[in-house]
């Protein structure tokens, strides 16, 4: 017998390097799971959670601070799906699971360059894919047993990264 609410439901953690195919996955586990989909980086843009913009990498940064403000009574909730390109300031204890879109370079390459990346902001996001930056961040964040790594590349690794997911949260019912 489960000692869980039977209509509790856990938050999961959606990141990766961008362009490697969080939103399209988080935008069908929303609709399939009936989660509450959170885009930190709409949720900040929307709330003016930007402290200011980076003219080299051309993007805005963040203040993790308001939003994990904005966050928190949300979290508490549980039913979240939150997605954004990093994770190691988000509270360990609001995730039961992280899920770390890769993808590999040149498709990557391609989709960031159809987004109109300027050239350094480009070469860095591909760096960090290289280097598995995003993955080492949610491994070095959170315990290693929720951390599990999702390929990103085409609709058919998307559709297996789905029943992924899916089949975690069947698991984590069951618990």
């Amino acid at each position: 017998m489960s000692d869980q609410n039977a209509d509790a439901k856990p938050n999961i953690l959606i990141t990766g390097t961008p362009g490697a195919g969080k939103s399209y996955l988080c935008e069908r586990l929303a609709e399939q799971l009936k989660f509450d989909w959170l885009d930190c980086s709409k949720i900040a843009k929307e709330n003016d959670y930007i402290e200011e913009h980076d003219e080299e990498y051309d993007c805005p940064i963040l203040d993790e601070e308001r939003l994990m403000d904005h966050l928190e009574p949300l979290m508490q909730k549980g039913g979240n799906i939150v997605e954004y390109h990093g994770c190691d300031f988000f509270p360990e204890r609001w995730f039961q699971a992280v899920f770390v879109v890769t993808c590999p370079n040149k498709t990557l390459y391609d989709r960031l360059k159809e987004r109109n990346y300027n050239e350094k902001k480009l070469s860095s996001n591909i760096e960090c894919e290289i280097f598995g930056t995003i993955l080492e961040e949610a491994r070095d964040s959170y315990k290693a047993d929720i951390v599990h790594e999702l390929c990103g590349e085409s609709a058919a690794d998307a559709d297996k990264s789905l029943k992924t997911v899916k089949q975690w949260y069947r698991m984590w019912k069951r618990k």
